[in-house]
């Protein structure tokens, strides 16, 4: 693994799934939301909304199931149900620090560019003590477009002073590995139990695929493999 790392000035993570253990969270959240209004979460629900900005997903679940809400109103009842979760139940992803510790010692930017609202972020990552690490967050809210367009993507690489060849993107959902790719970066899908029925599309999509962090790196020594 270590020609995926050597000649990288910057590591950009996806958030749920990717850098932190949280898709689990987000199908029992959209349970009981869409329960309060009288639905069931209908099958195939999760790949429609794949890559949508928090934004345009309050917007989708307005329209879909003709809420009485204003957007903003989803969103904000979405930062509340979420929040506690990933403060006190959602775990970093098996290495996550360790690949994070790496960066730093060797003079590697990293970011974050996510879907997810920047309350929510700014919640996990103080939460797993993970915010010294990252020198830009990006959500895309704050793009055009969001994944599988290149936008956010572009933004953290811009903000980090990296061009796109100089990035590793970190993602685990086709959408964000498209986005990655679309931004002209190596792109290495992340496994996820949530993901995993998607797992081949992933390995064609991306560059390398990988089941933890700690196959990029010796588990004792923490050195690239």
């Amino acid at each position: 693994m270590m020609e995926l790392l050597r000649g990288k000035k910057a590591f950009l993570f996806d958030l749920d799934g990717t850098l932190v253990d949280s898709m689990w969270m987000w199908k029992s959240i959209d349970v009981e939301f869409l329960g309060r209004y009288g639905y069931e979460c209908p099958p195939g629900l999760h790949k429609a909304i794949e890559g949508m900005s928090f934004s345009e997903t309050a917007v989708y679940f307005k329209e879909r199931f003709c809420l009485p809400l204003a957007t903003e109103e989803i969103k904000r009842i979405w930062t509340e149900m979420s929040i506690d979760k990933y403060r006190y139940e959602v775990p970093p992803k098996r290495g996550a620090r360790e690949i994070l510790s790496y960066a730093r010692e060797h003079g590697i930017g990293c970011g974050i560019a996510t879907s997810n609202g920047r309350e929510m972020v700014d919640a996990v990552l103080e939460a797993l003590d993970l915010e010294p690490y990252f020198q830009v967050v990006a959500t895309a809210c704050e793009v055009k477009a969001g994944k599988p367009e290149p936008d956010i993507y572009l933004k953290v690489a811009m903000d980090l002073g990296a061009r796109p060849e100089e990035c590793l993107v970190f993602e685990d959902i086709p959408a964000g590995i498209l986005a990655g790719k679309r931004a002209g970066m190596t792109v290495c899908a992340v496994d996820d139990p949530f993901s995993r029925y998607m797992e081949e599309e992933k390995r064609s999509l991306a560059d390398h695929f990988i089941r933890d962090y700690f196959e990029l790196l010796g588990k004792e020594t923490g050195e690239a493999l």
